[in-house]
């Protein structure tokens, strides 16, 4: 099955063969969240997938490289993406600021990527325990489907690794505020000498996508891949491809995150001038790492679209001084750029 290359054919398989997918098996995890014992879990689990159902629609994009294995690839981007955004709930809302237990949930998110590997009680350093088989059941559904794929072994230890910088990221970023920044710090210079010239919060952003599991995922389901293949699928996505990601979803929560006191890497810029500026340099930077990239074009196309689908986000344009931020954004992103944005704008509102 070819892979959509122009942005109307893109629109056209997202809207006929992704979105009716992924909103199938969201039904299914809500119905099984809604049986959760615990009221607060099962408060965190439903309000995860009713807000935050964008990101499993924006993952399952990736399906489109799994030729014949579209569904089953779907189905663990959707599994995957509703743990993390169930736990980053956990962990935002949560009552507790423990870095022990913010480590053992994010266990869940290892272990999914480790088929055999047995679940644990994820919830054993917090009070609220039961979730009836809840997060045990999406780590299941995630390992089912990897040891099913021709070239997962290939590239297992690779979505390990990026699996690895996303949980510390949420770790580090939910503790006791005045905490977080030295640990973000402290694992930033354990990492920098791996990195090209960037600040310790740009690789925070960069760390907590998810973009890069899912592109491996996508074509783990056709194939063995070589040591070099996976070497530039993964070049190809972090570190840039998935700042660029993370710092637009923290730049449409600048005001959320105020409200809420929850840290937010946007506000480590000196002023706007110089966030707009780094933020077009991630964005160039993302454009040329995905240029020695099998399907380029279609990669090309996901990293512009992810500018129109953040920047078309109601708390974008419910708010003038971000709207005006947000239409440099999509100047430097192009005529994909702005066919996207138009599309997303429709389809929010619809």
């Amino acid at each position: 099955m070819r892979v959509p290359t122009t942005p109307w054919t893109l629109l056209y398989k997202i809207h006929r063969e992704i979105l009716p997918e992924v909103h199938s098996f969201l039904n299914e995890w809500r119905e099984k969240a809604s049986h959760i014992p615990n009221i607060e879990l099962r408060e965190q689990a439903l309000s995860s997938i009713k807000e935050k159902a964008f990101h499993c629609e924006g993952g399952a994009v990736y399906g489109l490289l799994a030729g014949g294995n579209r569904q089953k690839i779907i189905r663990f981007i959707v599994a995957y993406q509703t743990i993390s955004d169930y736990l980053d709930n956990l962990c935002d809302r949560s009552t507790s600021l423990e870095e022990r237990d913010f480590r053992e949930l994010h266990k869940s998110m290892l272990h999914a990527l480790k088929p055999g590997e047995e679940p644990i009680n994820y919830y054993q350093y917090r009070n609220d325990q039961d979730d009836g088989g809840f997060l045990a059941s999406l780590v299941r559904t995630c390992q089912n489907i990897l040891k099913e794929l021709p070239g997962f072994k290939d590239t297992q230890s690779t979505m390990y690794q990026l699996a690895g910088y996303f949980c510390d990221l949420q770790v580090y970023k939910h503790v006791e505020k005045d905490k977080r920044v030295a640990l973000l710090e402290n694992w930033y210079d354990k990492h920098k000498h791996e990195l090209p010239v960037m600040t310790w919060y740009e690789f925070s952003a960069c760390s907590g996508s998810t973009l890069g599991i899912y592109c491996f995922a996508g074509y783990a389901a056709n194939g063995p891949l070589d040591l070099e293949r996976v070497e530039v699928l993964k070049n190809g996505y972090f570190p840039w491809v998935q700042g660029l990601h993370i710092l637009l979803d923290y730049f449409i929560d600048q005001e959320e995150d105020l409200l809420e006191d929850d840290l937010n890497f946007i506000s480590y810029y000196e002023n706007e001038e110089k966030m707009v500026e780094r933020i077009k340099h991630v964005k160039e930077s993302a454009e040329e790492s995905l240029r020695s990239l099998p399907d380029r074009k279609f990669h090309q196309l996901i990293n512009k679209g992810l500018i129109a689908i953040y920047l078309a986000d109601e708390k974008v344009q419910a708010h003038k001084e971000l709207k005006r931020t947000a239409k440099r954004f999509i100047q430097f992103g192009g005529l994909p750029t702005v066919f996207f944005y138009l599309n997303s704008w429709v389809y929010r509102r619809a």
